[in-house]
Parts: C-alpha cells; structure tokens; sequence
C-alpha cells in the first residue's frame, strides 16, 4: 500500500516505474490524516468530476471516494488483487513484472451529441471509485512491490462548459490516492516504457471485453511488436475477490435491497385492475428513485397474465385485467450496488383457487431453498433442489402425473421453470459471472433465491387450466456462517400480505 506521505518522501522512475517502499501501518494512519486534512484545506473549491465531501455532504463523509466506501478499502483492493496476481508464475525467475490494465467505461450515445446514462466498468469503479469515463487503470508488480496509477482526462474548460467539470490530473492524486496520476494520452508511452525495461512481463487485460476501442487497439499493436502471444484475462482474479462483500458493501447492499422492496411494496398497494404494465413500471421507477436510488437496476419485468409466460418480458405495454396476477421483476442500483427482486400479485387483490395454489408451491420452495444456505451448498445444488421439489409439488397437488419416473419428472419440471434459481449480486445484477455456480456459497456473499413456474399453452404436462399463469418469487440473501440473512425481507410475499396489500387501492 502507498501513500501519500511516501510519495512525497521518495522519488519514483517515471519511465521504468520502479516500486516505491511500502511504509508501516502507522505511517498509513498518518498518511490518511494527512490526506483528509489537506484534501479539505487545500483542494477545496476544485470541481471535481463525481461527487465529494465537500461538494456532497449530504452523500459522502469525510475520507469516502464513494458513498459509504472508505479511500483505505480502495487501496486494500487492488494491493489483494495485486497479490493474487503475483503469485502465479512465481517459480519461474523470468517474470519479471505484472502489468494490469484495467480501462473504464466509455460514453455511449443514443444519438448525435445525445449520450445513454453513463454507467462505470465495475471491475475499474470497484479498484478506483472514479466515475468519470474515459480513465485506465494501470498496475505493476515486481516481486512484492505495487504501484497503481491512474489515467485521466485533463482538465479543459471549453469541454467542461458543455459536459461538466473533469478531475483532473492534478485533483486526481490525493482524492483517490493512487501512486500516480497521468493524462490519458500518456497511458500507451508510459506502457510502452515500463514493457521495454521489463520485458518478461505478463499483461494481464480483459481482451474480449472491448471498453475503449482506441486503447485496446494501441495494446493489441503493443502486444504484437513485443512478441507476446496474448494478454492474460485478470477477470477471474478481480471476481474472486468482489464475490465476497466487505462490510461496506454490504450496508450497501442492504440499503439498495430496502430501497426496493419499498418501492415494490407501494406499487402493490397503488395497483388497481385496468392499470397499464407501464403505469406500474413508471411506479416502481418513481418510488426507487424517490427513496434515493439512482436509478432501476435493469428494465424491469413488468407482465400482466400471460405475458408472465416470457421470462424476461420487458415490453411493458399491455392492460392488467381483473384476475389477472402481476409478475414484477426490478430492482435499484444505490451508489453502485444493485438489487433484485421479484413478486407476483392480483391485480385485484384476491388470488383465484388455481393462482393460489401455485403461489403456495413456489413460496413453500424458496422458503426450503432459502433454509438450506445454512448448509452452504453450491448455487447448483439448490437448482437441482428446486427442480425436484417442483416436481414432488406438482405431483402431490394432482398437477402433473404421478406416474412419471424420475428422468421423466424432472424434465417435467425444467419445462415449467427453464431458468436457474439464483445468481450472484452485487455491483452488477448477474455480478461476478467468472465465479463457477458448483462452488460451495460462503460468507459474505450475496445471491439470489428465484424459483418460478410458468404454463404457457405448449405445456404438456398440465391441465389446461393452469395454462397462462406464471409466478415468480425472488429475494436476495447475504450468506453469513450460520442463518443466512433476507435483505428483502420487508418486501411482502406471504398470500395473506399480498391480498391485503393488493386491495388498497380497489374502487
């Protein structure tokens, strides 16, 4: 780890990048002081390109990169990545240095001049807690020595006057405490230099996933002139490590789960029979963003009847008629952290004999599914779990047959729910994709519990007057050692909580 008081007691080879002395635990404690205190006296007045204390008091306190993550977390990320990485290959002594490039996210436009919502790299905003597009992150190892820099846009009033202010090279260094700071356009010829010295060095960059076209191309040319076969994809490393939620992360994570749940809550409540899926869609967007998110995590599922049969149906455009049930499938993204959940209720606030009877199913099976994390089994073990006790369900309640064997029983019940039934989540809604499903869960970790059942009018294993109904149950549980904990617990699922919740707003 690196600090500020170290930077400034001690010269750094600019072109070779040669790692500067760690320093002790005491002097980081110092070093932080002393980074508040002249941040706060010095920098004061200096637009920034994101949100600060200064400027954000109301979202960020003292010593924060980013709401509710501390500068020191930030710092102990990339050194933990750092030390993953360098310990591959040790044993051979012609490594000589690791190089991990890491870009942001770029701005894309809708059209002309006209830009999408900007939304990070998590994999960067996770190392850096920088915003702003357009920026890489560049670290290097030798032996057990780190040094992270940063690569921004410079200041430029004339683009500032239209876009709004940029951090800057100069604001960049204390605000992030990063080693180094950098213009972007420096980012290729300090690379170049650094590979040149230490030429038995590992690149470690995300190839498939292009960020910032021009950067990846420069690399590629690099790579070729360097005689190096192929960059080293350093995702699964930067995985194992976000897969795990800090406690930061997960007050986070909470909030986000809280945010939603509320804002589900109340679009049950305001739902009526004859409300529109996009009525109901501009609710929950509105009551999110009210309770301080900034915005839906993903286009919410938001499906009427037997629009509920499409697993990810997003068109949104259809009428809610009486007795028909509402699927509705969102989620908020809060300072960086996102949530995911998914309930079904009457539209007109009492479930019909059929309705109710599999609601019941898949409560009663996510309630199993759920009580077995304490057994810490893998996401695809409690997959394999639902799909036989869908099955057994179904069959106990004369759905589907009893005479099917087990092949034939299983198949029945992939047919009525064909997705998984939990995921990782985090930063992103499918979070840490790298992270194989048959790796026990631990603690720490975020998921989600979603078991569903669909019957479309294809479905030969049950009666046709189940056809058309689809419910989808899902909340999101962080895993702890023993009883794993239910951060959407306040969002309603029980029948007799719906049905009540339901009727509210029936004329």
């Amino acid at each position: 780890m690196y600090t500020l008081k170290c930077i400034s007691r001690l010269p750094l080879n600019i072109l070779t990048f040669q790692p500067i002395a760690k320093c002790s635990s005491k002097g980081i404690q110092n070093a932080t002081l002393q980074y508040r205190q002249s941040v706060q006296n010095v920098m004061q007045g200096v637009a920034y390109g994101q949100p600060t204390p200064w400027t954000h008091s109301h979202l960020i306190k003292d010593g924060e990169v980013v709401p509710g993550i501390d500068v020191n977390e930030f710092q102990a990320r990339r050194n933990k990545l750092m030390e993953k990485i360098s310990r591959v290959n040790k044993s051979c002594f012609k490594i000589s240095a690791h190089v991990v490039i890491i870009p942001s996210a770029s701005k894309v436009y809708m059209s002309d001049k006209i830009p999408y919502v900007f939304r990070q790299n998590t994999d960067f905003l996770y190392l850096t807690g920088c915003q702003e597009p357009n920026s890489i992150l560049l670290m290097t190892a030798i032996n057990d020595n780190y040094t992270s820099t940063l690569f921004m846009q410079p200041k430029n009033p004339q683009i500032e006057l239209w876009e709004g202010p940029r951090t800057g090279v100069t604001a960049a260094l204390p605000f992030f405490q990063v080693d180094q700071v950098f213009p972007v356009s420096e980012f290729h010829s300090i690379l170049q230099s650094f590979l040149n010295a230490h030429k038995n060095s590992i690149v470690w960059y995300d190839g498939a996933n292009i960020l910032q076209a021009e950067v990846h191309q420069n690399l590629q040319q690099l790579i070729k002139t360097l005689n190096k076969q192929e960059f080293n994809n350093p995702k699964s490393f930067l995985h194992e490590l976000r897969v795990i939620k800090s406690k930061a992360e997960q007050n986070l994570m909470r909030r986000s789960c809280e945010i939603a749940s509320a804002a589900i809550s109340e679009t049950i409540r305001k739902s009526k029979i004859g409300m529109t899926e996009h009525e109901l869609f501009a609710t929950v967007d509105y009551e999110s963003r009210m309770r301080g998110a900034e915005f839906l995590a993903y286009p919410p599922v938001v499906a009427g009847g037997k629009n509920a049969n499409v697993i990810h149906y997003i068109a949104n455009n259809q009428f809610v008629c009486d007795k028909e049930m509402v699927l509705m499938d969102a989620g908020c993204e809060y300072h960086g952290y996102t949530s995911d959940i998914t309930r079904t209720w009457p539209i007109n606030g009492t479930f019909t004999p059929n309705q109710r009877i599999l609601y019941e199913i898949i409560l009663d099976i996510q309630k199993t599914l759920i009580n077995k994390l304490k057994e810490m089994p893998s996401l695809d073990i409690i997959y394999h779990d639902m799909c036989r006790l869908l099955g057994k369900r179904l069959q106990e309640e004369c759905i589907i047959s009893k005479n099917l064997n087990t092949a034939q029983l299983l198949e029945a019940a992939h047919h009525c729910c064909p997705h998984h039934v939990s995921h990782y989540l985090g930063m992103d809604v499918h979070d840490t994709m790298n992270i194989s499903l048959y790796n026990p869960v631990l603690p720490g970790m975020i998921i989600t519990v979603e078991p569903g059942i669909y019957l479309n009018s294809n479905n030969k294993f049950v009666p046709s007057e189940f056809h058309g109904l689809g419910i989808r149950l899902e909340d999101n549980i962080l895993i702890h050692e023993h009883t794993p904990e239910i951060l959407t617990e306040s969002c309603p699922k029980e029948v007799m909580e719906i049905e009540i919740l339901a009727q509210q707003n029936q004329t």
